[in-house]
Order: structure tokens, then sequence, then C-alpha cells
């Protein structure tokens, strides 16, 4: 899937041709990030991606907020624009998740069927009650990795 932010001057294709999941994340942090109702993260593997190119590295800037748990977000977005790109959570310990947070409004082409909503408790819009949903995190199967993908 192409990537683009909303110059232009960031573009790249997703390391899968499809995200593991999709979420629209309601809480306040999301909320602010995206300048809206909630933000939206299609959940791809960081790997294809990271470690970035020299290219890409040179045309994003990078923040990083702290987290639930000791945790540390950082958060890629386009130097030019300012459009955020896309985030990958640190451990406590400083290790990177296997996977990375894309923002879905630039991902051409993504399918937005069956995104799961999440810290609902902070909705300020009305969430369709048949769509798959928690008060704040999901309940993860951990097994393969024993953490949960970058939200």
């Amino acid at each position: 899937m192409n990537i683009r932010c909303q110059c232009g001057s960031i573009s790249f294709r997703t390391p899968t041709s499809a995200p593991i999941s999709l979420y629209h994340c309601h809480c306040t942090e999301c909320r602010k990030q995206s300048s809206s109702a909630f933000g939206t993260s299609a959940i791809f593997p960081a790997q294809g991606l990271f470690p970035l190119s020299e290219e890409l590295k040179s045309k994003l800037g990078c923040w990083t907020r702290p987290a639930k748990e000791g945790r540390t977000m950082d958060c890629y977005f386009c130097k030019d624009c300012g459009v955020r790109i896309m985030h990958r959570i640190r451990e406590a310990d400083g290790q990177e998740r296997d996977t990375v947070g894309i923002k879905g409004g630039v991902i051409h082409g993504l399918c937005w069927d069956g995104a799961k909503h999440i810290y609902t408790r902070s909705a300020v819009v009305e969430i369709p009650p048949d769509t798959e949903r928690w008060e704040t995190t999901p309940e993860y199967d951990t097994s393969d990795h024993g953490r949960p993908p970058a939200i």
C-alpha cells in the first residue's frame, strides 16, 4: 500500500499488502494528534520499514511522548507539512515493538471495514453498536511476542 503525506514529501510503501489490524482510538492523546474525534492507526509489521532508510529518516521528524506503564511512543511526522505518519511504541526497557502504527489517513486504498474502537470511554462521537470495542485497550493474545501491537 502507498503512503503519502499531505504535501507529498513523504512517500513509501507499507511492509505488507494489508495491515494486521485497524483501530480507531478515542483517547485524548489521539484526539489531539488527529485534531479530530479519534485517531486511526493501521498496524503493520515494523520489519521491512525499520530501520528507516536514510532518505526517509531525513524527511521525518520524531517527537517522543510518554505512554502507559513506563513506555514511550516515537511519533513520526513530515518535516514539511507536519502530518503525522506513524508511531512506534518503545517498551520501558527500551526495546521497540515488532509493529508500527501507520496513520489511516495517509494510506492510499486502505479498507476501513472492521476497524476496532478503543478507549471508547473517552469517545465524543457515537460508536456504532455492532463494532468491536473496548473502554480502554483490547485484550491481546500475546503468546507470539509477549506484548500487544503498536496502537
